[in-house]
């Protein structure tokens, strides 16, 4: 858009690009937000073995691949994420001492209806849902958080029914145990 004699806005002499929305200026040029369509996303599938890996820096990638952040065009306000198996989540590993110190609250609705569970028992009862709460935690609330969430598979053994997705498997040696 352009400022016309009155101080009105008047179209631009050229058309801007459809797959462009104009956002703010700044100093006098143009500064364009790109979003994606959803037809434009191309979801791929990831494959984690979390066998051995810290369970904070492994989920903090699984995130990172849910909502998306490792493509070009992320949006903040857009699902552009990638679907993610994790196997052997009974393996995962918590550093210093947190199996006994960490612990799982949930609440029945009920006064004094508050109930903790830690992460140890968590780990031998349901390393699935450890591992998802420690995801989930790490994305956005609301909506777009529960529809990013919802690409997390996670399975306690090695074996996972994703195979007809040909998952590639993702290597994290960052989120390796040391030692």
């Amino acid at each position: 858009m352009a400022v016309d004699g009155g101080g009105r806005l008047a179209p631009a002499p050229f058309a801007p690009l459809g797959f462009l929305a104009v956002s703010a200026t700044f100093r006098g040029t143009l500064l364009r937000t790109y979003t994606p369509k959803a037809g434009e996303i191309e979801r791929a599938w990831h494959l984690v073995d979390a066998d051995g890996l810290v369970l904070g820096r492994m989920a903090t990638e699984v995130a990172r691949l849910l909502r998306g952040k490792h493509r070009p065009t992320f949006a903040p306000h857009v699902d552009t994420g990638d679907h993610v198996v994790v196997v052997n989540a009974g393996k995962v590993v918590l550093t210093s001492g947190k199996a006994d110190d960490k612990f799982a609250y949930r609440h029945s609705g009920y006064p004094g209806g508050l109930k903790k569970t830690s992460y140890a028992e968590l780990l031998d009862r349901s390393p699935e849902e450890l591992v998802r709460r420690a995801v989930r935690g790490m994305l956005p609330k609301g909506t777009l958080g529960r529809q990013q969430l919802a690409k997390l598979k996670v399975y306690a053994g090695a074996e996972h029914p994703h195979e007809a997705q040909a998952p590639q498997p993702l290597e994290i040696a960052s989120a390796r145990r040391a030692g």
